[in-house]
């Protein structure tokens, strides 16, 4: 066998395999969307706990968690998973599923409608597969790694609106880090005034989701955790946008610190938020 068809054949099981861990995503996301359908503005205060200072965990999160792990451990039980309500152990496999069972919590916990299911799957420490699933308004945004950004089958792209100034932008405010929020609110007045308008939804990765698809021209938060940005970022990535930490490089998933948008749009953003953020 050649070494140009061994390249391609290679390539094919890869994709092919690829192809698979998207759709143990999407299975896992429907069962647990299943639940969060059942039990949205049915929660009794007693399904409520408080993780920290405004930061909730209710008894629906856990079970989204629970059916999720579950199912992917029914298919892949050697891979890595990294959740949210779960304690935080690594194995050595080179496969790490990072899960967020309900994202918007609070949302949630109020009767907001704007929450989601975010699933992405590492393979050797590289984002390849990200799913996020809106269970109320049944979207599911997909992406695999080189081959593109999905909604609901059906290919979608970043803004493409490269400036500020005919640009909605996204945002999430430091509830977990107040300390920062008068740096914060200095970057906020500074985009606010150049911005077509900033938008606050409550869930990161809708967010990027969003920004994904076009809607938000860019996005940006401070202090985030894995499972709320790296499904959202390949979503991104791979719909032609632009995502890097307050730095500019790669490591958002490490320091929580995220801008996503369009070419143009990041580029106006980083330099506003590098006037008063220092990764």
């Amino acid at each position: 066998m050649s070494l140009k068809t061994f390249s391609k054949t290679q390539h094919t099981t890869a994709q092919t395999n690829l192809d698979k861990y998207l759709e143990v995503a999407k299975e896992a996301a429907l069962r647990a969307g299943i639940i969060l359908k059942e039990q949205f503005r049915k929660l009794d205060p007693s399904m409520i706990g408080e993780k920290a200072k405004n930061d909730f965990v209710t008894e629906v999160d856990k079970k989204s968690e629970e059916i999720i792990k579950g199912h992917i451990r029914s298919h892949f039980c050697d891979h890595d998973i990294l959740a949210e309500e779960s304690p935080k152990t690594r194995n050595d496999s080179p496969f790490l599923w990072i899960v967020d069972p309900l994202d918007g919590t609070l949302n949630y916990i109020h009767g907001l409608p704007a929450f989601a299911v975010s699933i992405a799957l590492e393979i050797e420490g590289e984002l390849a597969v990200g799913l996020i699933y809106e269970p109320l308004r049944e979207n599911i945004y997909t992406a695999i790694r080189g081959g593109g950004t999905f909604k609901n089958g059906k290919r979608i792209h970043v803004s493409r609106s490269q400036t500020l100034s005919t640009s909605l932008i996204a945002t999430g405010f430091p509830f977990r880090i107040k300390d920062v929020i008068d740096d914060y609110l200095r970057v906020f007045k500074e985009l606010f005034m150049n911005a077509t308008g900033i938008r606050r939804c409550g869930s990161a990765c809708l967010d990027l989701a969003y920004t994904a698809e076009g809607i938000f021209g860019g996005f940006f938060e401070y202090g985030l955790s894995p499972w709320d940005v790296a499904a959202g970022a390949l979503l991104v990535k791979e719909a032609g946008g632009e995502i890097t930490d307050f730095s500019g490089g790669n490591q958002y998933l490490k320091t929580g610190n995220v801008i996503a948008g369009s070419e143009g749009v990041h580029r106006e953003m980083i330099k506003i938020i590098q006037g008063t953020f220092k990764d």
